[in-house]
């Protein structure tokens, strides 16, 4: 569980898309950055997670919002559920955990009665100054787009 709160710095980060161009929190300054966190590709909620942000995606974009979504799946991966869905945004490859391990979603679970480390499903809104203004560690994955929007109400 993350332990970033509303009006806190957003960690910086530095990764890698789907097409293995690095990716900076710096460049989403021009706007809102939707940071969505997510466990794996091609997973029911995940997938579901993705393709209501995909669905949305315009009527984000027009409120002033990017997205990008971080998971630990590699490049090859992400490239495959961003074809099989259509996705119209990037996809971070964070095998190595860092950036999932900065903001705090990286950690225990229980499934089953196993406990495993894994991503806790969580999005982070930052603004134009790189703070966060919105955090979501209670996601509604098939609605997701709503949840946030509401949150501006």
């Amino acid at each position: 569980m993350t332990h970033l709160k509303v009006n806190n710095q957003a960690p910086f980060f530095s990764g890698v898309n789907q097409n293995g161009n690095k990716l900076l929190l710096s460049d989403f300054n021009d706007s809102k950055l939707i940071l969505y966190f997510y466990p794996k590709d091609n997973t029911p909620g995940c997938t579901a997670e993705s393709c209501n942000l995909n669905e949305n995606y315009l009527k984000l974009f027009e409120a002033g919002f990017k997205i990008l979504g971080i998971s630990p799946d590699n490049e090859l991966s992400h490239l495959k559920f961003i074809d099989k869905y259509n996705l119209q945004f990037d996809l971070i490859a964070d095998v190595d955990k860092k950036i999932a391990i900065d903001y705090g979603v990286w950690g225990e679970k229980k499934f089953m009665g196993k406990n495993y480390l894994g991503i806790h499903r969580t999005t982070f809104v930052i603004n134009k100054d790189q703070l966060i203004e919105k955090v979501f560690t209670k996601v509604i994955t098939k609605n997701h787009t709503e949840q946030i929007l509401e949150s501006y109400k």
